[in-house]
C-alpha cells in the first residue's frame, strides 16, 4: 500500500471529505445493553469514544473495520462480507460545521463521512495503538468526557441495533 507524504495528506484533509468507518462494539446482557469504548488522546484531551478511522484506497469496508479493530483492540469483529452501514454520521471542523440543525460530530482535523456500524467482537479485546484503555459500559450510562459527537453516534447505533 502506498501512503501519501504527511504534508500532502494534510492538504487533502483540508480540501475534501475523508471516507471513514466508525463502529461500536455492542453486547446485550440480562442487565441491559453495553457498548465498548476506547480511551484515547484527542484534540480535546483524553476522551472516551467509538472506534474507527479512514478507509484506505483499495480496501473494502469490511477490511477497514477489521484493520481498525485488530490494530486498536487486537480482535476481529463479526461482519458480513459486504456490510452496509447502520447509520451515516458526519464530522466537521467547527468553522465549516452546518448551522442548520444537521446532526454531526466535531473533528477539528477534517471533514469526514463516517459509515457507522454496531458490531460484535469475536474475542476479549486488549487495547493497543491509539487505545489507552477499553471498557464496556452501560448504553444508558456513557462517560461524561467523550469525543464531541461520539455520544450521539453511539446512542443512534444502539437505537438502530435493537
Amino acid at each position: 500500500m502506498t501512503f501519501l507524504p504527511d504534508e500532502l495528506y494534510a492538504t487533502i484533509e483540508q480540501s475534501i471529505p475523508i471516507a471513514c468507518v466508525d463502529f461500536v462494539p455492542i453486547r446485550r446482557l440480562n442487565r441491559g445493553t453495553e457498548v465498548g469504548l476506547i480511551l484515547r488522546e484527542s484534540p480535546f484531551g483524553r476522551v472516551w469514544c467509538h472506534l474507527g478511522g479512514r478507509i484506505h484506497r483499495g480496501e473494502t469496508i469490511r477490511q477497514a473495520i477489521t484493520r481498525h479493530a485488530v490494530t486498536t483492540l487486537g480482535v476481529d469483529v463479526v461482519l458480513s462480507l459486504d456490510p452496509q452501514p447502520d447509520f451515516v454520521y458526519q464530522w466537521f471542523p467547527s468553522d465549516i460545521a452546518p448551522r442548520n440543525g444537521t446532526s454531526h460530530g466535531d473533528d477539528p482535523r477534517k471533514h469526514a463521512i463516517g459509515l457507522s456500524y454496531a458490531v460484535e467482537l469475536e474475542a476479549q479485546p486488549s487495547p493497543r495503538g491509539e487505545a489507552l484503555d477499553f471498557q464496556f459500559v452501560s448504553a444508558e450510562g456513557l462517560p461524561v468526557r467523550t469525543w464531541p459527537g461520539s455520544t450521539e453516534l453511539i446512542r443512534e447505533l444502539v437505537r438502530r441495533s435493537t
